[in-house]
């Protein structure tokens, strides 16, 4: 007798198209300085096939849906050229002891008024998600960041990134 789970019942996984809750709060746009540390990876493949990855903290992201998530990205990113060429990217990220990935596809939101940070902000509607789990180990967090010295400067940055996002998404919705 083995004393490893059957792989059938080793994992867990859920398919879904609506965020689940504890994800839904964790892209809420709110106590960013308590999330602070969380690190998604936004999966791409460029023009040669090649999958390059943008690692993005809860500044970043923003849910103003249970379908939808904007993102904020920098204009020179790769991912922002990606995206603009083909409108698909992943997410991947860890949350309440779940791997999650989840297809996108974005389209581009329109600036804000009085938002001089010159980033691009993209509204990405779910595809199709994946929650994987499996019994026998506990994820205890994906890729996790400290800020440094800057860190109430990078956090006054997010919260005005954070308030574009939701702006953007607040107009494009009507």
């Amino acid at each position: 007798m083995s004393d490893f789970p059957s792989p059938e019942r080793a994992l867990e996984q859920n398919v879904f198209d609506e965020w689940p809750d504890a994800v839904r709060t964790l892209f809420d746009g709110s106590s960013l300085a308590s999330k602070t540390g969380f690190t998604a990876s936004l999966l791409t493949v460029d023009a040669n096939g090649h999958v390059r990855t943008s690692l993005l903290g809860v500044g970043e992201l923003y849910a103003p849906d249970s379908r939808s998530l904007c993102i904020a990205l920098w204009p020179q990113a790769r991912a922002a050229r990606v995206i603009a060429q083909n409108g698909r990217a992943a997410l991947t990220f860890v949350c309440e002891e779940t791997f999650y990935q989840v297809q996108l596809r974005w389209t581009p939101l329109a600036g804000v008024t009085g938002d001089d940070s010159g980033l691009v902000y993209l509204i990405g509607s779910i595809d199709t998600g994946e929650a994987q789990s499996v019994r026998y180990a506990r994820l205890t967090s994906g890729i996790t960041f400290e800020l440094e010295a800057e860190g109430e400067a990078v956090l006054d940055r997010w919260e005005r990134q954070i308030e574009h996002l939701k702006q953007a998404a607040a107009a494009a919705s009507h």
